[in-house]
């Protein structure tokens, strides 16, 4: 009796994934085995799969082993490597040590076995598996965030796969090198990777890997504002899904729909709200069969937009309960302290509890969302939301003190940017707290500044406005 090397349940031959798990299985089971290679040697599998695979795009395991049955299983393993030596399949033992330690969300434990397990295949200079190693530790970097070390790996997979004429690990290492691009916000890269993995899929007539590949390209799609593009590639996703009554794909196309009717605009929320909710109630359906890490993942982003859309329709209460769950599910799958999807969700709050006049919890989700983004090099949003706080400061509390600070953070990033109208809008902010003040000099070099960069990017009527300041305090 075969058995999945994930959940030790039974499985049939002609499986490509477990039914029991929905963990991608190793399609030419019977000839690895015949070969004395270990079930669970590649914890990140290439073929292509009857169903959607949801845990690729962001590589979370779906069923996560007790404790100490990993801990078992490493310590055969480890008894096996102490036995072996090179030509005795020992960098596929390493590699399945990688995947037990992965279990576990050991990262550095994994990372390390991984690094062995490429020595061993370069010393045996078997060019796959120097490939698949590579593309392993490349998804690992990207988990860690180190996102341009994952590229350096994912880019000498690719140039060996390329040479040894894989194209079907070629087509997964594209959408890799893609989606560790899209993190970087590099999106002409993303775009062009994620492209490449489509067209090869559509040469070799790999009717899964290209419906995958076109699923990841939307992301970058909504980057692009392209709609319609996105339109055409969701029909051609949903026809495909639902003729393979892939539940699977289907929660993901449908959170997409709802994604994309949230930013046509307001006459879409209905719409959009409908495909949310259909996404979420098809994850009730499977939440059995998936771990709380994948039921996590899927729904973090449904319960976002479903908030933001309670949020434009004044049913705060509900948006709060949307976005708290968000929040919940990110919490529960991310690896690091902080996940740049969480200062997303804390910024929607913060916006929430601001339209509540809840004014002390809005600064501290603004606060905790802008120290993620900070963290993350996102300089523009780290910015936005000091900005956001002076006003609130400045409007609501009438701190002025507090207010001056803030703008001044924020202002000083701004002029790293070089983002003009943002400078301008602080500079005559802060005009206007040092004349509360009386401090009249200070005022008046800040409404000087702030015409000045009004006039830069052709603002004429803020530029009057700041004028007539101007000249009501030299009189």
């Amino acid at each position: 009796m075969k058995l999945c090397p994930y959940c030790d349940k039974p499985i049939e031959s002609q499986w490509r994934f477990c039914h029991h798990c929905n963990k991608p299985l190793i399609s030419d089971l019977e000839h690895r085995r015949s070969n004395n290679r270990p079930d669970s040697a590649y914890f990140t599998e290439y073929t292509s799969y009857e169903g959607y695979d949801y845990e690729s795009e962001e590589h979370f395991d779906v069923n996560v082993l007790e404790d100490k049955n990993i801990d078992e299983k490493i310590s055969q393993v480890d008894q096996k490597i102490n036995q072996s030596s090179y030509g005795d399949n020992i960098g596929d033992l390493y590699l399945e040590k990688a995947g037990l330690y992965y279990k576990k969300r050991d990262l550095s434990k994994s990372l390390k076995e991984l690094e062995l397990a490429l020595e061993t295949f370069d010393h045996e200079n078997d060019q796959e598996k120097i490939a698949i190693t590579h593309n392993e530790i490349g998804l690992l970097k990207e988990e860690m965030g180190y996102f341009d070390n994952s590229i350096y790996h994912f880019d000498i997979a690719i140039n060996i796969l390329k040479n040894i004429e894989d194209n079907i690990k070629l087509i997964q290492v594209y959408n890799n090198i893609g989606n560790a691009y899209y993190q970087l916000k590099d999106i002409e890269n993303s775009y062009s990777f994620y492209q490449k993995a489509i067209k090869l899929a559509e040469e070799e007539n790999m009717r899964y890997e290209e419906i995958k590949s076109s699923s990841n390209i939307v992301e970058v799609l909504f980057v692009l504002q392209d709609f319609e593009r996105i339109k055409k590639i969701l029909k051609k996703n949903y026809e495909f899904f639902s003729q393979h009554n892939d539940i699977f794909g289907l929660i993901n196309t449908y959170s997409k729909y709802g994604k994309l009717n949230f930013y046509l605009g307001e006459s879409y929320y209905e719409k959009a709200y409908e495909y949310l909710n259909k996404a979420l109630n098809l994850v009730k359906k499977v939440e059995s069969q998936i771990s709380v890490y994948s039921k996590s993942r899927m729904q973090w982003e449904i319960f976002l937009f479903m908030g933001k859309i309670d949020i434009l329709w004044n049913r705060l209460q509900k948006a709060e309960n949307y976005l708290l769950k968000s929040l919940e599910s990110i919490r529960t799958f991310e690896i690091e302290e902080d996940n740049i999807k969480e200062s997303i969700i804390l910024e929607a709050l913060g916006n929430l509890y601001e339209m509540q006049n809840e004014h002390s919890k809005a600064i501290e989700y603004y606060n905790l969302s802008s120290d993620i983004y900070y963290k993350f090099g996102e300089d523009f949003k780290t910015a936005e939301l000091k900005r956001k706080i002076a006003r609130i400061y400045q409007n609501s509390l009438h701190n002025n003190m507090e207010a001056i600070d803030f703008y001044e953070n924020a202002l000083e990033v701004f002029e790293k940017l070089e983002y003009f109208k943002e400078m301008a809008q602080i500079y005559d902010s802060l005009g206007d707290l040092y004349i509360d003040r009386g401090l009249t000099e200070i005022a008046l070099n800040n409404f000087e500044q702030a015409k000045f960069y009004y006039q830069e990017i052709k603002d004429n009527y803020h530029t009057e406005l700041v004028d007539g300041k101007i000249k009501s305090l030299i009189q």
